[in-house]
């Protein structure tokens, strides 16, 4: 296979599944009807954590300003050698943390925290049984529940305490993994197809035929009615209360050919929300708690600047960061917002032109101006 084979066929995997040193311009939006007094997001920074060349990130998690995780990979080429991959920004600077593990971790796609010394990741392992690790900033200690088989896929992770939740499938059907400590069990449902997120009882994904919600209710997991969407598919949602949730993901329309799809829950039922960018490619979304949402992905026809569509009762807009030289295509994998500062930071990917990948962390910031009406 050549390397631009393998770079497409990469950049698949990835789709489904994220020191400052370098300030770019402030993002734009696109044009958008004229308000009083409207929040503009602003690029801040664009950085990166160092991971070894061809890395890229697949999840972000900001717990407060001087406590912020991402994972994701190294050596993504090589499939005996690529590792996963946790790091910790302190306030200062990135560090990566240990895992304490004999059997190496491939690639780590899901993160999740109860509290800043009770954190989770979740992937692959070498030896062909998904990957759970928890830990802190001290180090990560490999989990191995007996409920996981090899062969098994997880793809999301939410924890609470006293319980953890994750994700993906068992031969073609949706799996589900609760528990904590030495006490886990496993519901393979009933669904086809296989789950990407998990968050505040809710879980997303496909039936590879449309897109598959499911939702906790007395302790059991049950699918929901959702929208007919041929060829749609969700790989993350935003959980605000059991009355106001959003999933993500796109709708498949051929070789090549994907729109951003977008359901929204408003307690009773799952609608499909308008999204503006027909070919964007929508892989995160996060929230402020209070109806406001930022999805972030890749847009092929703007491919070298990031990417990112705001939501807020009901109307979404475009912002775009400014392009960066040497690059040919920025993917922003996962997303997360920051309460009490307002900031949000996006995770992934960039692509230059001879096709090689270095880890992107964007962050950005409303910034309030008055535009005349």
């Amino acid at each position: 296979m050549t390397r631009r084979s393998q770079r497409r066929a990469l950049s698949l995997i990835l789709a489904t599944s994220v020191a400052l040193t370098q300030v770019t311009p402030a993002a734009h939006a696109d044009p958008r009807p004229a308000q009083s007094e409207a929040q503009i997001e602003a690029w801040q920074q664009s950085t990166s954590v160092r991971l070894q060349p061809d890395g890229s990130l697949s999840d972000v998690l900001a717990i407060s300003p001087t406590d912020v995780w991402v994972v994701g990979q190294q050596e993504i080429w090589d499939v005996w050698k690529n590792r996963g991959t946790i790091r910790h920004w302190d306030g200062a600077r990135w560090s990566e943390v240990s895992v304490r593990d004999a059997t190496a971790a491939g690639n780590l796609r899901g993160l999740a925290a109860a509290s800043a010394s009770d954190v989770w990741a979740v992937g692959d392992g070498h030896d062909g049984v998904p990957y759970l690790a928890h830990g802190d900033t001290s180090g990560f200690d490999r989990l191995r529940p007996q409920a996981l088989r090899a062969g098994d896929w997880l793809g999301g992770i939410d924890a609470r305490s006293g319980k953890v939740v994750a994700v993906g499938s068992r031969e073609r059907q949706a799996l589900i993994l609760t528990g904590q400590g030495s006490t886990w069990s496993a519901q393979q449902t009933k669904e086809k197809g296989a789950l990407y997120a998990v968050a505040g009882g809710f879980a997303v994904g496909d039936t590879g035929a449309g897109p598959l919600i499911m939702h906790s209710s007395g302790g059991t997991w049950k699918s929901m009615p959702v929208p007919s969407v041929p060829g749609g598919y969700l790989r993350d949602l935003q959980v605000d209360n059991s009355k106001r949730a959003l999933a993500v993901g796109g709708v498949y329309r051929g070789p090549g050919e994907i729109s951003p799809l977008a359901l929204a829950w408003n307690g009773k039922r799952w609608r499909r929300l308008r999204l503006p960018g027909a070919e964007a490619r929508i892989y995160g979304v996060t929230g402020d708690g209070k109806g406001r949402y930022w999805m972030t992905g890749y847009d092929p026809s703007r491919a070298a600047e990031p990417f990112m569509t705001r939501c807020e009762k009901g109307r979404c807009e475009v912002i775009r960061g400014e392009a960066t030289k040497g690059r040919s295509s920025v993917r922003l994998q996962a997303v997360t917002y920051l309460a009490g500062k307002g900031t949000v930071w996006a995770v992934g990917h960039a692509v230059d032109k001879a096709d090689r990948y270095t880890d992107v962390v964007e962050t950005f910031a409303p910034k309030t101006t008055t535009q005349k009406s």
